[in-house]
C-alpha cells in the first residue's frame, strides 16, 4: 500500500505524535461540491478508488473484518465480502484492499479472504470492483497485504516461512507475472515502473520495471540515514514531483537500549540518486505526507527534543521554525489550519498556543482554528481471531485553540490529511462512517498514503 504507515509508539508522543487511531467528527462539506456519506460501514483502513470504486475494510460488529466497495460518485454501497488478516503485524495496522483500474471505469478488488483449507490460512482473492463477481483465487500462508503497483497487483507472500517472497500479479486473471525473494513493500508506482522498499536487516530502495522485473535502480537505505537503520520503529514514504521522500523512525532496541538510525531522505524516481537528507529529525502527527510539506522535531545524541521545522520537500530546506524555547509546556497535542502555514498547540478544554511557521512569531489564538486527533487515547479493535494491537486509521477533528473545544459542524478535513483521487477526497468519521466530497482535481496522498 502506498503506505503511510500507523505507529502506535508512545515515545513518538514526545514528538508530538499520538497513535494512529481514532474518530472523526467532520461532517458533510461545502454543499457546492459533489458530497455523500455513508454510515453503513465502520471503516478501520485508509480508503483507495480506481475505476469510479472506492474500497475499504470495515469492521463487522461480531469482530471480523470484510472488504466495502462504494461507488464513488455517490458512496452507496456496491458489495461486501469477508475479509482477514493473515501474518499482518499489529504495527502495520489494518490494510486496505488493493483496487487496480484494468480498462476504462472498469476495476478489480483485490484482498485476502478467510479461508481454512489444509495449511492455507487464507486466499488471496480478485473481484470485479463493482459487481463484487469473482475473478480469481490464490491460496496463501501469511501476508503483509496486497497492493497496486502500476496496473498490476503486488504482494509479499508467505512472510512468516523461510520461503518469503514478493509476487506480482495481473489484477485479471491473477496469474504471476514475476517474483523475487524476500518481503517488499511498494512506495511508489506508475504504469511502467515501481519502487520496493526491501525489508531486510539492511533495508534498500529498489526500482523495477513492472514488464519485466529487471532492476533500474537500488539505494540502500543507510547510505542516506547512515548505518543501523531498524525498521522495527515504522517508515512511510511519498511522492514530490519527481522525487520520493521518505521516513524511517526511531527504533530503540529493548536489550541494548540503543536507538536506530532514523530521519528523511529524499531520492530522485528517475535514477536514486539522493537529494537531500535529514538525520535525526522524527516526523510530527497529525501531518500531511513526507512529500507534502513534511513538520519535523531534531533529536539530539541525548534523546533531548529540538524545536518544530517545516521543511520544503523539493529541496530539504528549513521553511519555518520555532526554537525550542517557544515550545509550551507537555500537555498540548500539534492542530494544523488547512494550508500548514502555522502550529496550533491544542490543549483540550484549555486555551492554546500557536506560532506562524514561516516567521516563527506567536499567533493571536482568540480566533486560530487547527485539525487535531478527535480523541487522543485510542481503543484497540476488537477484532476476533486475530493479534491484539490493531487500531483503526486516524480521523480529525476541528479545534478552537481559544478553549480546546471542538468546533461543531466543520467541513471536511484539510487535503493535507485525506488525500485526493482524480478529485475525490475521503474520510472516516468517529463512528466508521465515510464521507467524500469532489472538491478538486487530480490525485494527491495524504496522511496515509
Amino acid at each position: 500500500m502506498p503506505v503511510i504507515r500507523p505507529i502506535a509508539n508512545p515515545a513518538l508522543v514526545l514528538a508530538g505524535a499520538v497513535a494512529l487511531a481514532g474518530c472523526s467528527g467532520s461532517e458533510a462539506a461545502a454543499p457546492d461540491h459533489p458530497t455523500w456519506h455513508n454510515a453503513g460501514v465502520n471503516a478501520v483502513s485508509r480508503t483507495d478508488a480506481a475505476g469510479g470504486v472506492a474500497t475499504a475494510t470495515s469492521l463487522r460488529p461480531d469482530g471480523t473484518l470484510e472488504t466495502v466497495a462504494l461507488d464513488l460518485a455517490t458512496g452507496r454501497r456496491l458489495w461486501a465480502h469477508p475479509a482477514t488478516m493473515a501474518g499482518r503485524l499489529p504495527g502495520m495496522g489494518v490494510p486496505a484492499p488493493a483496487i487496480v483500474e484494468t480498462a476504462p471505469g472498469r476495476s478489480v478488488a483485490v484482498a485476502v479472504d478467510p479461508v481454512r483449507q489444509g495449511r492455507w490460512k487464507a486466499a488471496l482473492v480478485g473481484r470485479d470492483a463493482r459487481t463484487g463477481e469473482r475473478r480469481w483465487s490464490r491460496p496463501v500462508h501469511s501476508t503483509f497485504g496486497p497492493q497496486r503497483c502500476g496496473r498490476l497487483v503486488c504482494v509479499s507472500e508467505h512472510t512468516a516461512l523461510a520461503g518469503a517472497r514478493l509476487v506480482v500479479l495481473d489484477p485479471a486473471t491473477g496469474r504471476t507475472r514475476w517474483k523475487l525473494p524476500g518481503i517488499a513493500e511498494v512506495e511508489w508506482s506508475d504504469d511502467s515502473r515501481a519502487v520496493f522498499l526491501r525489508l531486510a536487516r539492511h533495508p534498500v530502495l529498489e526500482a523495477r520495471d513492472l514488464r519485466t522485473g529487471k532492476v533500474a535502480w537500488q539505494l540502500p537505505v543507510e547510505q542516506a540515514l547512515g548505518s543501523g537503520v531498524d525498521l522495527s520503529g515504522g517508515w512511510s514514504f511519498g511522492a514530490a514531483a519527481g522525487d520520493l521522500v521518505g521516513y524511517v523512525a526511531p527504533y530503540t532496541d529493548p536489550k541494548s537500549g540503543k536507538v536506530s538510525a532514523f530521519g528523511l531522505f529524499s531520492v530522485k524516481l528517475a535514477d536514486g540518486t539522493v537529494n537531500w537528507m535529514r538525520p535525526s529529525v522524527v516526523r510530527v502527527y497529525p501531518s500531511g505526507s513526507p512529500g507534502f510539506a513534511p513538520v519535523v522535531r531534531p533529536v539530539d545524541q541525548q534523546g533531548q527534543y529540538g524545536g518544530f521545522a517545516r521543511l520544503d520537500a523539493a529541496s530539504g530546506r528549513v521553511l519555518g521554525q520555532i526554537p525550542a524555547t517557544q515550545v509550551p509546556e507537555p500537555g498540548w497535542w500539534l492542530a494544523f489550519p488547512p494550508r500548514m502555514e502555522k502550529i496550533g498547540f491544542l490543549r483540550h478544554g484549555k486555551p492554546g498556543h500557536a506560532f506562524d511557521l514561516a516567521t516563527g512569531r506567536g499567533a493571536e489564538v482568540k480566533t486560530e482554528r487547527g485539525w487535531s486527533f478527535c480523541v487522543t487515547d485510542p481503543k484497540p479493535l476488537p477484532l476476533k481471531g486475530q493479534s491484539p494491537g490493531f487500531y483503526s486509521v486516524a480521523a480529525l477533528c476541528e479545534f478552537r485553540l481559544s478553549d480546546g473545544g471542538r468546533v461543531a459542524g466543520s467541513p471536511a478535513p484539510p487535503a493535507w490529511f485525506t488525500g485526493s483521487h482524480d478529485g475525490w477526497r475521503m474520510w472516516r468519521d468517529e463512528k466508521g462512517g465515510l464521507h467524500g466530497v469532489k472538491d478538486g482535481a487530480g490525485t494527491l496522498p495524504g496522511m496515509y498514503g
